[in-house]
């Protein structure tokens, strides 16, 4: 594949890239040329620089991840790796999708310099962050992961509940929060908000959503998205055909966010499942 998006030789790292997103992700990060490093907790068969089992539940297990890489340069960043509603505890579910994200994030940023990226997977799921920002700017501000985890276990009730929606605005919030500080460093973080994507996770969503609720967020594009169509805007949001773009929430959704405030998306049924 031609190298139009300047990966060749780059380094760079991708959580989740056993299955879905993050697969599809480190596949085409290898067809452009970059040297690829691979962290999930399920072995991964891809050609990757390296890959390494971490468990992002776990904070000696993310440690030991990166310190593997045995430093040098990481030029971009792709947290693709993630938990579904429902079928996790409430806690695992904060750690994979946020917790442990952001402590990862944080052990790689001193091997990134001026011209680097982060791109982390949130979703629309977690659209409720607008309403909610005082909150999650409490949480997202905790200095290390066991105040996190501690913060967690005391709104387990009012804020965290089944998990997935709260680490989700977090992912987007952190983004945002963060965007501002790290463009001064030359380094770029922005998040996508993924339609629903035909996953090894789908099974998950329609037993603890619901399908119809499932296939709402699927409008008006009419159909689930593929593991390539969310793959290829974050390989751009790290590539120098964004430099500029920072702490942006981009909806790759085949139109939903956009229907929303137009009248062209009906939320009925996701609504009433949220208030049963």
């Amino acid at each position: 594949m031609t190298d139009v998006l300047g990966y060749a030789g780059k380094r760079v790292i991708v959580t989740g890239c056993f299955s879905g997103m993050g697969e599809a992700t480190a596949k085409l990060l290898i067809d452009l040329g970059a040297e690829v490093h691979g962290f999930d907790y399920k072995a991964c068969d891809l050609p990757l620089a390296s890959f390494t089992q971490v468990d992002l539940r776990d904070p000696a297990s993310i440690e030991a991840g990166v310190a593997g890489l045995g430093g040098g340069r990481i030029d971009a960043l792709f947290n693709c790796a993630g938990l579904p509603n429902g079928s996790f505890d409430p806690m695992d579910v904060m750690k994979v999708n946020f917790i442990g994200l952001r402590h990862l994030t944080e052990l790689v940023l001193p091997l990134m310099g001026e011209g680097s990226a982060i791109a982390n997977i949130a979703s629309t799921g977690g659209l409720g962050w607008s309403r909610n920002i005082p909150t999650n700017m409490e949480f997202v501000t905790t200095k290390g992961w066991q105040a996190a985890v501690d913060w967690c276990t005391a709104h387990a009730e009012d804020a965290v509940k089944e998990g997935y929606a709260f680490s989700k605005e977090n992912v987007i919030v952190w983004t945002q929060f963060m965007g501002a500080h790290l463009i001064k460093k030359g380094i770029r973080i922005n998040c996508t908000l993924p339609s629903p994507t035909q996953t090894p996770m789908m099974a998950d969503f329609h037993k603890n959503s619901g399908k119809d609720v499932v296939d709402a967020a699927a409008e008006p594009l009419g159909r689930y998205s593929t593991p390539y169509e969310q793959a290829a805007p974050l390989v751009w949001l790290n590539s120098p055909f964004a430099t500029i773009v920072n702490g942006v929430v981009l909806p790759v959704d085949g139109g939903f966010m956009g229907g929303i405030p137009t009248g062209q998306i009906d939320l009925s049924k996701m609504m009433r499942r949220a208030a049963s």
